[in-house]
Formats: structure tokens, C-alpha cells, sequence
């Protein structure tokens, strides 16, 4: 009898398993054959929607993603753009579901967005590989600099025509960018890398062009480019970024204890992963990387974090040549534009990519800022928050507005912000600088590598340009490596605490505060800056190593390594 009872629950367990787990090649996807798996996933998440199963595998193979048959959402992703987009994993209102590639390359193919999270809680992602048929930028090898421009080699993995004396690239299908769903975007500017060290050109800049670029065909995939003014060296690879961010690999809205392990991204068209209203998110063993022999992965930031809260961690990732930053973490200035009533303001999401985003929500208390300074003056708990539409917002009080409040002033949310964990990270060949930190809540970035082209670690945050609410208040970077950073455009010392402030303002905001930068190693080719800060309440910089070195050639020979202005509570020693 005990057996029998055995056996039974046996059979019940691996019922119940079976259950649990759905396999996308029983739902008719297909590895390897080009064939399009959307239908399949799509019905897959629907299943796991109706039925609460727990996990979705996909047999360790290739698997193709088409936007013909995909989910389509109108999708709101701060800081790139939005828009109507078809989705190919549409994870909505799903609880406690488990993605597993089990070591299988997800290929996409034109404009489509890989995920969306939106409403979900306790997700987690894992195990796959995430990339391109044919990327959204382009990449040409430079083989010549003429007096009126440079001639260039590009490879069939940037498909190009020429017509009527202009180059124009062209999406997987051979059509101009942007006709049909499966075409990528066009550029908009060049960037200049170094083949050979597979980084941005030492002090290399952006070049923007007019919308069209002169070309001659030269036969053999060479072709003669008319630019007068571009300087550029034989050998090296020109990049041609896209002008939109429309399709991220990760877009993660109002959601909760989301997790991706194991994941790496390739290259997508938009930012790697960009999170907002969103509580705690882990990402482990997370990569941004080139492939294919490209030297470029992702055409914008590998990670954004914008109005989170809970933690964010971000251990053993590497994120390399991307367009942009490996993370940017803040909240969102809003712009008053007028006073309703006694309690009620109407409010303007200023900046265009941020534009249809909830930043604040009733209960919730907001924070009153001076633009030009961007000291808080005074706060309240709001009532209830109204969206006119995607820019306009009318807020109620509870309380009286401060008759300080003048139009023009900027608010945010204050309730609630992220502590941030970045551990044991490489962060390398990228454009621009490495981690934006602007999370109030305790921060530790420890025990990662550093080779950026700008600054390392920047703290900023204004409320006239890009709107983004920041100000550290408890920030500890220690045990890191920064290896001969600086070598670019994009900073003026490898760690830089500042904020969009009057010059004039500096003396009297503070902005930043309680930042401790310990027992790291900076590698260096010149006597430039090593920490740039003003306006911080409290800055503690000790036991920190300097090795200096002959990397690059120097830039700057008589600059101060630590140069902290308009600032309290200062202290600087044991430097070695």
C-alpha cells in the first residue's frame, strides 16, 4: 500500500510539473529554420495568463522573431521613444512566470521589440542571447582620406545603395530604411572607432551631418564619401549611429522583483534595458556586447532606471561598446506652467522622451525646485494627479501651495527612491561615460573596472534640459579599478559630482551629499582630473591608489587630481 501511494504521488508530482512548465516547439516553434516563433510565444504567455502556468522553455537552439504577426502596444519608454510597436514577448499582467532560452540566440529581424513588461511581478528571464539579422546602425572600415572627404569599405552586413549621388543604407528586405515594418532607421551622425583597441578614437568627437551624404560608388563594396570636413585615420571604423531609439531589448513598466540572469545582449534598437515605476530589479551575469565581428553593440545607454524604487542590483555584467552609458538611474522633473488654484498646479513633461510617463501618483509627496539652483524649497503630499495628456499634468494638494511657487519652478516625486548595488561590473569601449548615479537612496558601487572615454562615474540631474531629478545622499564607490578613463570628450575628471546649476547658484546649493570614494586604483596618462565635485554636502576621498602610466598621450600635465569647489564638509588624505 505504501508503494502504491508512492507511485501515485509520483505520477501526480511530474503531472503537476508538466503542467507547470510549456515548451514553445509544442506551440509550433521551430529552431534553426528562419521560421517566426512570435505566434508561439504569443500563445505561450497567453496560456501561462489563463491557466497560471509557472515557466516557458525553449530548447537550446535558434529561434527567429518577425514584427509581422507580433503584438501590437503603444508603448511609452522613458528617455528613448515612443510609439505604436509590435511586440514579440508581451509579458502583461503575469505573475511568477519563469523564461528560460536554455542557451538559445533569439534573432530579430527589423522593427521589433523583444520585451515588454508591464503589470508583472516575480519575472524572471534567463539563459538566451539577444541580437540583430541586420542591425539598426552601420559600420564602414575607413581606407583612404581625400581633400574632399574619404573613401570607405563596407561589408555585406551593411546592406547600402547609391542613388542619384547618395548613399543610402538599406534594411534585410533591400528596401530604404523606414518603407516597410522590417527596415531599420537611418543614421543621423558618425563616430570614429579604433579598430584595433575596438574603442572610440582618443579624443575623437561626434559628426553630424546633413540629412544625406554624397557618395560614388568605387566598385568592390568601396565607396567614395564627400565630407570635407571630417579628419579621420585609414583603418579605423566609422559608425554611423541611428537617429531614433524605438526599440529597446527590455522595457519594464509598473512592475515588481523582475530578474534577468544570464542574458546577453547583442545589440537592439534602443537602449538595452529600461525600467521605470518600477521595485526591484536584479541583473546578473548580464551582458551588452558586440557580435559578428561588429564593434558595436547597442546604439544607446546598455541600462536606464528612471522613478524606481526598492533595489536595484547589478552584479558580474559587462557592458562594452554601446552608444552611450552602461546606466543612468534617476527620477523626473516635471516644469510648473501654472497655478489652477490655491492647491492645484498644471505641470509639463519638458523633455520629448519622457513624454507620456506617470512620474508622480496620488499620495505620493513632491518635492518644489528652483530650476537655476535646484534646491528644494518645499514639499507636499499630492491628492490626486491628473494626465491631460502625454505632456500635461494638473495636480491637487493637500495642503496650500508655497507662495514661493513661481511658473517655471520644476517638481518630482520624493517619496520613495532606489538603493543601488553595482558589483563586480566591466564597463569598457563604449561612447560617453559609465555610471550616472542619481538615486537618493544608499548606493554602493564596489569592486568593478572602469575604460570609458568620458567620466567614469558622473553624478548630474537638472531641470532645464533633460529634467532628470537626481541627488545622491548616501554614495559609497570603493575597491573599483579605473583604467586610463578620459581618454574621450565625454567628461573632465573620471569621477564628477555636479548638476545643471548656475554658476552663480553653486555657492549655495547642495545638491549631492554624503559621498565616500575609498581604497580604489586609478590608472592614469596624464595629471588630469581624478574627482571634479561642487556643490556637495559631504565628500570623503581617502586610500585611493594612483598608478600612473603612458596609455594615451597626455592631455593635461599640471590639472589638480582632486578639485572640490562651493562645497561642505571636504575632507581629502592618504592618496598613494
Amino acid at each position: 500500500m505504501r508503494r502504491i501511494t508512492w507511485i501515485m504521488a509520483l505520477a501526480l508530482s511530474i503531472e503537476a510539473s508538466a503542467q507547470t512548465v510549456l515548451d514553445v516547439t509544442k506551440f509550433g516553434a521551430h529552431a534553426g529554420d528562419g521560421s517566426d516563433t512570435t505566434p508561439a510565444v504569443q500563445e505561450a504567455l497567453a496560456r501561462c495568463r489563463a491557466q497560471g502556468h509557472k515557466k516557458i522553455i525553449f530548447p537550446t537552439g535558434t529561434y527567429d522573431f518577425w514584427p509581422d504577426r507580433a503584438a501590437g502596444e503603444y508603448v511609452y519608454a522613458s528617455n528613448n521613444d515612443a510609439g505604436l510597436k509590435r511586440v514579440a514577448f508581451p509579458v502583461k499582467n503575469l505573475q511568477n512566470v519563469e523564461i528560460d532560452g536554455q542557451g538559445s540566440k533569439f534573432i530579430f529581424h527589423g522593427a521589433v521589440n523583444p520585451f515588454v513588461l508591464e503589470r508583472a511581478s516575480n519575472i524572471t528571464i534567463r539563459n538566451l542571447t539577444i541580437d540583430w539579422k541586420r542591425p539598426f546602425h552601420n559600420e564602414v572600415r575607413i581606407s583612404a582620406i581625400t581633400g574632399d572627404g574619404l573613401d570607405v569599405e563596407i561589408s555585406e552586413q551593411f546592406p547600402y545603395r547609391i542613388a542619384k549621388g547618395l548613399l543610402f543604407f538599406v534594411g534585410e528586405n533591400g528596401e530604404s530604411c523606414g518603407k516597410r515594418n522590417r527596415d531599420p532607421c537611418p543614421a543621423g551622425d558618425m563616430l570614429e572607432f579604433d579598430t584595433q583597441k575596438r574603442e572610440t578614437a582618443y579624443m575623437v568627437r561626434d559628426f553630424y551631418y546633413a540629412p544625406y551624404i554624397q557618395a560614388t560608388a568605387l566598385g568592390n563594396g568601396k565607396v567614395h564619401i564627400v565630407e570635407p570636413g571630417f579628419k579621420g585615420t585609414p583603418g579605423n571604423t566609422l559608425v554611423f549611429g541611428m537617429t531614433n531609439r524605438n526599440h529597446p531589448a527590455f522595457t519594464i513598466s509598473d512592475s515588481a522583483s523582475i530578474r534577468l540572469e544570464n542574458v546577453t545582449i547583442h545589440h537592439c534598437g534602443g537602449m538595452g534595458v529600461v525600467a521605470q515605476r518600477t521595485r526591484d530589479i536584479e541583473l546578473s551575469a548580464v551582458k551588452v556586447t558586440p557580435s559578428a565581428g561588429r564593434i558595436v553593440s547597442l546604439p544607446a545607454d546598455a541600462t536606464h532606471f528612471v522613478n524606481c524604487s526598492g533595489r536595484i542590483v547589478m552584479r558580474d555584467c559587462l557592458f562594452e561598446n554601446q552608444l552611450d552609458d552602461a546606466t543612468n538611474i534617476h527620477g523626473i522633473y516635471a516644469q510648473v506652467t501654472r497655478r489652477v488654484s490655491a492647491v492645484e498646479i498644471e505641470v509639463k513633461l519638458m523633455h520629448p522622451q519622457q513624454r507620456g510617463i506617470d512620474f508622480i501618483a496620488p499620495g505620493e509627496t513632491i518635492e518644489f525646485v528652483h530650476a537655476p539652483s535646484l534646491v528644494t524649497y518645499s514639499q507636499a503630499r499630492a491628492k490626486s494627479v491628473t494626465r491631460l495628456n502625454d505632456e500635461y499634468t494638473r495636480v491637487v494638494m493637500h495642503t496650500p501651495l508655497p507662495q514661493e511657487l513661481r511658473v517655471g519652478d520644476a517638481i518630482a516625486g520624493a517619496s520613495t527612491y532606489p538603493e543601488v548595488l553595482i558589483r563586480n561590473c566591466t564597463i569598457r569601449g563604449n561612447r560617453a561615460r559609465g555610471l550616472l548615479l542619481g538615486s537618493r537612496g544608499k548606493t554602493v558601487i564596489e569592486e568593478n573596472t572602469f575604460h570609458t572615454p568620458g567620466a567614469a562615474i558622473l553624478m548630474e540631474g537638472d531641470a532645464r534640459y533633460w529634467f532628470e531629478q537626481a541627488g545622491v545622499r548616501d554614495l559609497t564607490i570603493r575597491k573599483n579599478t579605473f583604467d586610463n578613463c578620459n581618454f574621450g570628450v565625454w567628461g573632465k575628471a573620471t569621477i564628477e559630482v555636479g548638476a545643471g546649476i548656475e554658476a552663480t547658484e553653486r555657492a549655495s546649493s547642495r545638491y549631492n551629499r554624503n559621498i565616500v570614494i575609498e581604497d580604489n586604483l586609478f590608472r592614469v596618462f596624464d595629471r588630469g582630473r581624478l574627482v571634479l565635485a561642487y556643490s556637495v554636502d559631504g565628500i570623503t576621498i581617502h586610500r585611493n591608489r594612483i598608478e600612473p602610466g603612458s596609455a594615451y598621450p597626455p592631455t593635461n600635465q599640471q590639472g589638480p587630481r582632486f578639485d572640490i569647489t562651493h562645497s561642505d564638509r571636504v575632507k581629502i588624505e592618504d592618496q598613494q
